[in-house]
């Protein structure tokens, strides 16, 4: 079912120049599944050559044409849903329910954005004399280098792909190099919905080295990127050398407010549902759980009862609601995290181990710690996997310091049914999104991002479209 992959340049599909590959392996069984080609330098430049081309292109493609393709780009990833969900499944560990549902929304990317190409209103200024006309119009930026993580491998290349395909761009994608036959799977779509030669390129081998050379390539107008906040530096510092338009979605550490006005075992059912999805590696997961002190024991108790229920397993099997972590750094990281926390005097409320009879595979049951304190690890940097800290408050404005206390703001949670609390926290929280008595936020028709550490940008809604065009003031003097 898995097969090797080669680079997709010009619309079609060739091996590295230099025949240079490199291994994709099973998080549940730690085996090979199989290979990726490995860019090199030559390979590049003909990927640059080719969008370059492609843009030429596209960019005067009718916008009812673009869409046209676009939407069967949506219909093709449908048809194809259950064997990209197994591809998911297999290259990150994720229970079948999940790969499919995130097909799905990979779908609806392309779906929004073949509407929204028919949407890219400029605008007409009145001028000051009757012989002047001044207008605003919108233009594609030009070749978009994009960049995704591993955790969601079709729909962070999928949010990339429709945005810059609806602007009028071309673009030239490298996914992770742990889960690349997902994009692999998108970019076939596109080649078989009619999107034209060059419009959409795949690269894969090394990250360090594909990045340098595409974002210091005159060629790149514009990056994006998803991924940690340390990378997200790095490239926004190669952006700047050529000034290069720049979105990025980085690491987040979502704080979590629990009001005692709020049912907290009901809170707890939310949340915990919501904390070990994709085995925590959700840049918008909930991360950090803020509980009204007079209600931390029934919220904590239920809590620690869910994630002990939750079944254990390789994704592809029947029933599974957890499966590994990704790759074994993330699942030392955890465990790191764990230990810290209860050396400083929290509680392990559940989890912590590795699952019984599991011998092979990054597996860790989902864990639960009680009253942990701030200073703790896992309460300062994203803990990146299943783990949930909780801890109490008792002020309105003191939780709201210690929530916005960190360099992170991507996606905050509230919990409470008065009105005047949730929309005074929902405006004070310093985060991109927000989700009241609500924890799914991601959503093609809305814009997903960040700020602070976490990024600039946004992606999907109708501001995604922006990042990927660029405005051009037009004055014009009438004769006579």
């Amino acid at each position: 079912m898995y097969q090797d992959l080669n680079l997709f340049i010009h619309g079609g599909w060739r091996a590295a120049s230099d025949r240079a590959t490199k291994p994709v392996t099973d998080p549940a069984t730690e085996e090979v599944l199989g290979t990726i080609a490995e860019a090199s330098p030559e390979d590049v430049d003909a990927a640059l050559s080719s969008a370059k081309e492609g843009f030429a292109v596209w960019r005067r493609t009718g916008t009812w044409d673009r869409a046209a393709k676009m939407r069967k780009v949506a219909d093709l990833i449908r048809e194809r849903q259950v064997d990209i969900a197994r591809l998911m499944s297999l290259e990150t560990g994720k229970p079948m329910a999940e790969a499919m549902g995130e097909t799905g929304a990979a779908a609806d990317q392309f779906e929004w954005y073949s509407e929204e190409t028919k949407r890219i209103y400029g605008q007409v200024i009145e001028a000051r004399t009757a012989d002047s006309r001044m207008a605003v119009i919108y233009q594609p930026v030009g070749v978009v280098a994009a960049f995704s993580a591993w955790n969601f491998p079709a729909l962070l290349p999928a949010r990339k792909l429709a945005a810059a395909l609806a602007a009028g761009c071309s673009i030239i994608v490298k996914p992770a190099g742990e889960t690349p036959a997902c994009c692999a799977a998108l970019i076939q779509a596109c080649q078989d919905a009619g999107i034209p030669p060059g419009v959409v390129n795949m690269l894969t081998g090394n990250s360090n080295q594909i990045a340098q050379q595409l974002i210091r390539s005159p060629i790149v107008r514009k990056v994006s990127v998803t991924g940690s906040v340390p990378i997200g530096k790095q490239i926004l510092s190669l952006a700047a050398e050529g000034v290069k338009k720049v979105s990025m979605e980085l690491g987040g550490h979502g704080p979590v407010l629990i009001f005692d006005d709020f049912d907290a075992q009901k809170a707890a059912e939310i949340c915990a549902t919501t904390k070990f999805r994709n085995c925590g590696q959700v840049c918008i997961s909930p991360t950090r759980f803020y509980v009204h002190e007079s209600s931390y024991d029934a919220f904590a108790g239920r809590f620690a009862e869910i994630a002990k229920s939750l079944k254990i397993g390789r994704g592809l099997d029947e029933g599974v609601q957890v499966g590994p972590m990704a790759n074994k750094r993330g699942l030392k990281t955890i465990q790191s995290m764990t230990q810290d926390a209860l050396d400083r005097g929290a509680e392990l409320l559940a989890g912590g181990k590795t699952p019984a009879g599991f011998n092979k595979g990054h597996f860790i049951e989902p864990t639960v710690l009680g009253r942990v304190p701030d200073d703790a690890l896992v309460m300062n940097e994203e803990p990146f996997g299943p783990i949930a800290p909780i801890t109490t408050f008792s002020d309105y404005d003191e939780v709201i310091e210690r929530a916005n206390s960190l360099p992170f703001g991507l996606a905050g949670y509230v919990f409470s049914n008065n009105l005047s609390v949730a929309t005074r926290a929902y405006e004070d929280l310093e985060v991109g999104m927000v989700g009241v008595n609500e924890m799914l936020l991601a959503t093609a028709e809305a814009p997903f991002g960040g700020v602070k550490e976490s990024g600039m940008g946004r992606e999907g809604g109708s501001l995604g479209i922006m990042d990927y065009l660029d405005p051009k003031y037009v004055k014009i003097k009438l004769e006579g």
